[in-house]
């Protein structure tokens, strides 16, 4: 196994907790920036209001997404299976 092939596999593994990653805390941001403009332009300050919808809107982003993030990250560990036989070689 050469350097190539750890830098590869790293940079492979980092692109694939990004795109799994995204999706929720894309919503989550996006929530959130939502309900801090409405907190801020009402002067309510609990911080319930906050939480209890960005926890309610990922769990259906979890919904919406989670297929998705299984097959990516199932077919990316299937890849690294594939490769070790190749590893040490």
């Amino acid at each position: 196994m050469d350097v190539a092939q750890v830098i590869d596999l790293g940079r492979e593994s980092l692109w694939v907790a990004v795109m799994v990653a995204t999706p929720l805390l894309g919503v989550a941001l996006g929530v959130g920036l939502i309900i801090g403009i409405f907190q801020a332009a009402t002067s309510i300050q609990e911080m319930t209001l906050s939480f209890i919808p960005k926890l309610g809107v990922m769990v259906l982003a979890l919904i919406a997404f989670g297929s998705w993030q299984i097959a990516v990250m199932v077919d990316f560990f299937q890849r690294i299976f594939e490769r070790i036989p190749t590893l040490f070689m």
